[in-house]
């Protein structure tokens, strides 16, 4: 009888889903294929929590990947930067400039740096990023804190990492261009939690 018990027991146990990072994932759903990302809100909680809140809120359905900065498209005598880039910008460009910007939170304080595959917030000014975002191709070193990509220096604000799909975002990063713009623009069918 023991035993019967001790089975039941290991199967129920062995049965149940254990989540493994405490950490949310999001797929980015592109014609190309999902893109699969962590998110990190311990370090960057402001920016992760503004994220999430844009998913939920259905902002990135139907909307784009429609710019890409690559080697050939930057001015020779400019630091270079490999990204693409994308959100609400071009196909709800009202509702873009309603949102308020999201106080900054940048790599020296999140110690989320820019490398492959990197997620982060595309800005003018910092605290005015919102629903623009970018995901590196390769270090970017010049997009951190104190780094030559960015005049003021504060950097970008980094908050997550690509899991799978790499060869998706390099698929992206190789469709035409047209002086930094995607031609077409990719599109996101939406952006969800996982």
């Amino acid at each position: 009888m023991r035993n019967i018990y001790y089975a039941i027991c290991f199967l129920l146990v062995a049965g149940c889903k254990v989540n493994k990072t405490v950490n949310p994932h999001i797929a980015i759903q592109t014609q190309y294929g999902d893109i699969e990302l962590e998110l990190y809100p311990k370090q960057a909680p402001k920016t992760v929590a503004a994220f999430l809140g844009y998913i939920d809120s259905g902002f990135y359905f139907n909307s784009n990947f429609y710019r890409v900065l690559n080697l050939e498209n930057q001015p020779t005598n400019a630091p270079k930067t490999e990204l693409i880039q994308g959100g609400i910008w071009k196909t709800n460009h009202t509702k873009a400039i309603q949102i308020p910007g999201i106080p900054h939170e940048s790599t020296q304080e999140t110690g989320i740096r820019h490398t492959d595959g990197v997620i982060s917030l595309a800005r003018l000014a910092p605290g005015t990023a919102s629903t623009e975002f970018f995901i590196c191709v390769g270090k970017q070193s010049g997009l951190d804190y104190g780094g030559e990509n960015v005049a003021d220096r504060q950097g970008y604000a980094a908050f997550g990492k690509v899991v799978k799909g790499l060869d998706i975002i390099q698929k992206i990063y190789r469709h035409n261009e047209n002086d930094q713009y995607f031609t077409p623009a990719v599109p996101i069918y939406n952006i969800v939690r996982l």
